[in-house]
């Protein structure tokens, strides 16, 4: 068996992004795992820790954990079930039947998913695969700083990094990274659409928050409750987490214009984090002395998404201009 399922993703230099905030900017694409997004790491790491000898894995997604669920089962030989609540698209879903997952719908968000996740765990013997919330998963997913790291060479370090969040594991995971690299006083700036954020809701609030529902398009950042260990991570003096927020239109803007200025598409999810340089937010955040007006090179993690194409884009569009 391989000794990981993920892939060494290229680490390139936007031209035209580093134009708009005024330093350099490089794009870790992560949408170029074979399962379209960052999750194959963690889930990858997670399920060959756990899941050697299983009868069967069950995941609850919202698309990009049940993706790279459903690859690495496949690639293992282990009966692979997703169970997507209804928001889901039908792009996803097929997507999944392609990998050779069983999926079921259940409920109308993520956390409707889970539970049944969770109960055909218990009932059904199977190895639950948590999108987000699992140390194996954050130790996964910090192989990406690691890569960074290698690549920009001994002498380089990021101004600071920009990353979506949804439940969390990306940010846990980029922070666990960036402690291995040594690396901690890189500051993290951690991006949400609002109606999808629960992150900046803790950290406004002092604890964690539960919203009351996901109302963002974004729907692959759409937990309710972020997991405990971001929320821990917010509180940290060790740390720097800047918890900011766009709109959706800011979000679906950022895709398009990546689109046609690096060709490629991403999910609304990740169009958070790219907003960022998009919408003149890095520039604020500069103004207002959270960033150095001097920034060293820009980190943008590229998490990708397989729950869009042209099709979906155009819905979300026309969603979003009424």
């Amino acid at each position: 068996m391989a000794k990981h399922f993920h892939q060494n993703t290229p680490l390139l230099e936007s031209v035209s992004m580093s134009k708009h905030v005024g330093t350099t900017v490089y794009l870790k694409m992560e949408n170029s795992q074979p399962s379209g997004s960052f999750k194959i790491r963690g889930i990858g790491h997670l399920c060959q820790t756990l899941a050697r000898q299983s009868t069967g894995v069950v995941c609850s997604s919202g698309g990009n954990a049940g993706m790279a669920a459903a690859y690495v089962a496949r690639k293992m030989g282990v009966p692979a079930t997703v169970v997507v609540p209804s928001s889901s698209p039908q792009l996803v879903v097929q997507r999944l039947q392609d990998q050779g997952a069983t999926v079921k719908i259940v409920g109308k968000v993520w956390d409707d998913a889970n539970a049944e996740a969770l109960r055909l765990a218990e009932t059904e013997g199977l190895t639950y695969v948590p999108p987000f919330d699992h140390p194996l998963l954050w130790r996964g997913h910090a192989s990406m700083i690691d890569e960074v790291a290698s690549s920009l060479g001994a002498h380089v370090k990021p101004g600071a990094v920009l990353v979506s969040v949804g439940g969390g594991g990306l940010l846990c995971g980029v922070i666990q990274g960036l402690k291995d690299v040594g690396w901690t006083d890189v500051p993290v700036i951690a991006m949400e659409t609002i109606g999808a954020d629960c992150f900046n809701a803790a950290v406004k609030a002092g604890k964690l928050v539960t919203l009351d529902d996901i109302t963002s398009e974004a729907k692959c950042l759409g937990a309710k409750t972020v997991c405990e260990k971001a929320f821990e991570y917010s509180q940290s003096s060790d740390l720097t987490i800047i918890s900011e927020l766009v709109t959706d239109q800011q979000a679906l803007q950022a895709v398009e214009t990546f689109l046609d200025e690096e060709r490629v598409l991403v999910e609304m999810a990740c169009g958070a984090a790219l907003a960022a340089v998009y919408s003149g937010l890095i520039g604020r955040l500069q103004d207002e002395g959270q960033l150095p007006a001097a920034l060293g090179p820009l980190l943008v993690i590229v998490c990708g998404g397989s729950s869009i194409d042209t099709k979906q884009l155009l819905n979300l569009k026309h969603k979003l201009a009424t």
